[in-house]
């Protein structure tokens, strides 16, 4: 099959490799190929972060520019970053909520306009939901879930290539038993926001 391809980007701290594991395994329990990157970028909270995943048919975990299937990002800027992978034909979900550089703070350089930001990401794909999922993660009992918002909000994305239950069963496995409730109840939250749009 043809590879679908998910390029996630964000900050250090927030989950982007535990999602990619997520996606990765319910790929592997699916029968479906899967190629994953290492971690690029730092790694330390707050360091930019990407990974990519190619789920079909693939040599390389590296997704070419202009071909990501979907982008999932987890801050604004690393959304802007990641431009160069996206194209007309690609689903992007993007928090909204920023984390501002520790170097924006002691300088006259100021944060990039969420509006604008945005309407740059519908500029150049094919679809954008732009997802509280700060805000959606502590309804659902804590600010750490947010990458399982995210995570759902990819799946209730058409052309998703993994089965809903499949996600959920790679989630018991690879989340800890005492935050699984949160994590659960965060993954419909963003499931259901997507899915309503």
């Amino acid at each position: 099959m043809k590879p679908y391809n998910i390029y996630i980007s964000g900050v250090g701290g927030q989950g982007i490799i535990k999602t990619s594991t997520v996606i990765g395994e319910a790929a592997m329990k699916s029968s479906m190929p899967v190629v994953m990157s290492e971690v690029h970028g730092m790694a330390q909270r707050g360091g930019g972060v990407s990974t990519e995943l190619k789920i079909g048919n693939a040599y390389s975990p590296i997704i070419e520019n202009g071909s990501a299937d979907l982008l999932i990002s987890f801050e604004p800027i690393e959304a802007l970053r990641a431009i160069p992978k996206i194209s007309g034909k690609t689903s992007v979900i993007v928090n909204k909520s920023p984390i501002y550089p520790f170097n924006l703070r002691t300088s006259e350089i100021s944060y990039p306009d969420i509006t604008a930001t945005l309407d740059e990401l519908e500029n150049k794909s094919m679809k954008v939901y732009a997802i509280e999922a700060d805000r959606i993660a502590k309804e659902s009992g804590h600010l750490l879930s947010m990458n399982m918002v995210m995570l759902g909000g990819a799946v209730a994305v058409k052309g998703f290539p993994l089965k809903k239950k499949i996600i959920l069963d790679s989630m018991k496995a690879n989340l800890p038993e005492k935050s699984l409730d949160i994590n659960m109840k965060a993954f419909e939250h963003g499931f259901d926001h997507v899915k309503s749009r």
